[in-house]
């Protein structure tokens, strides 16, 4: 049966169709139109704005649950599955540092989790542990290392067994060699957590680097005399994560970036063990981490991960930073697949999956749709 969204201005992943109908048939996109087809089923929509499903590229956990040392193909599952009805219909399930041994784990479940064909997994991002003590920011500084010769092989492997793999890694843990032979074995190597020159960051670009967690947060600042990796991401093509929930990054730091970058940025929600919960409290580590007031916080006050939903993040850049809206849903959509490399992903063209997201006139989430099936 076809399948005609009517009501809301349609989003493609790059253009915004104003009053347009979105056909859908066994699943997939079978276009945008400017009238309903005769015999197709009216799925009527009260205005607001029919996307594609986001894309969150960091993702530490949801439902109560991190991804840890307890993380299987079932637990990643979970995890999907939750953050498809909050409007992230495609994730990368995300370890933050930790011991080889559940590192180990984790990509073991990650392979499990690609080979059961879990829906709205994207592959896995490795959160350290090979980053620079001097940026620990929540991480447990007793677990930051350099990276190994098996540390590197273990990862190489892993990207070709997963869909994708991204690793946040600083200049300081890794050499420029071990950064080609990543990039080369299709890792997405990330600059994060790093005390980086601009000089230093700029080299491990040239080595193979494509991309920067969570810019401004856990690296060195853009200073007057020196850049840091704040001034060499805003300065060169480098795409980079952005946690927008208005405390991560000044509202008007987020101005001056997209000014610098208007395009190459996306939106990451960076959620822990409480999205998707009423949860105020949770263990990290050992280590109690408080929600209050939209933060969520180590006991001394570092900020530990984000209190962040991707539709959230999307209304702050639009309502708050002043971004156009289809700038704002492409940095949650387009950016990220592109990054991914994935060129089916969250575009609304003929043959795609049909995930979508409907948000209200306010940019609030309304509904869910992950291959045509409504999650939400």
């Amino acid at each position: 049966m076809r399948q005609a969204f009517v009501g809301a201005d349609v989003f493609d992943g790059a253009n915004l169709h104003k009053d347009a109908v979105l056909l859908v048939q066994g699943g997939r996109v079978s276009g945008i139109l400017g009238h309903i087809p005769s015999g197709a089923q009216e799925v009527r929509l009260s205005g607001g704005t029919l996307a594609p499903g986001f894309v969150d590229l960091q993702v530490n956990g949801g439902g109560g649950e991190m991804v840890g040392a307890a993380t299987d193909a079932a637990a990643l599952a979970r995890l999907c599955a939750l953050h498809g009805r909050l409007g992230a219909t495609g994730i990368m399930p995300t370890l933050i540092t930790d011991t080889p041994e559940v590192t180990a784990r984790v990509i073991a479940a990650g392979i499990e989790a690609a080979r059961s064909g879990v829906a709205g997994f994207l592959g896995l991002h490795l959160e350290g542990p090979h980053l620079d003590p001097r940026r620990k920011g929540a991480h447990d500084a007793k677990l930051i290392r350099p990276m190994t010769e098996s540390d590197l092989s273990q990862l190489c492997q892993a990207a070709r067994d997963l869909p994708a793999l991204m690793v946040t890694l600083a200049p300081a843990s890794v050499t420029e060699k071990q950064i080609t032979q990543l990039a080369d074995a299709g890792v997405i190597v990330s600059l994060g957590h790093s005390e980086a020159t601009c000089a230093e960051a700029r080299a491990a670009i040239a080595a193979g680097a494509r991309c920067a967690t969570h810019l401004f947060n856990a690296m060195s600042a853009l200073g007057n005399r020196e850049p840091g990796l704040v001034g060499a991401v805003l300065s060169s093509t480098l795409a980079a994560g952005v946690i927008a929930d208005g405390h991560h990054v000044a509202i008007e730091t987020l101005r001056v970036a997209l000014a610098a970058r208007p395009e190459g940025l996306f939106l990451v929600s960076d959620c822990m063990a409480v999205a998707g919960s009423e949860a105020q409290e949770f263990l990290l580590g050992g280590r109690k981490i408080l929600r209050r007031d939209g933060r969520l916080m180590l006991e001394d006050g570092t900020l530990a991960g984000a209190d962040l939903t991707l539709p959230r993040a999307v209304q702050v850049m639009v309502q708050e930073v002043g971004l156009p809206l289809d700038r704002a849903l492409g940095m949650v959509t387009l950016t990220p697949a592109e990054l991914l490399r994935n060129d089916r992903l969250a575009r609304l063209i003929p043959g795609a999956f049909a995930d979508l997201v409907h948000l209200n006139a306010d940019l609030g989430l309304e509904s869910v749709w992950r291959t045509g099936v409504q999650l939400r």
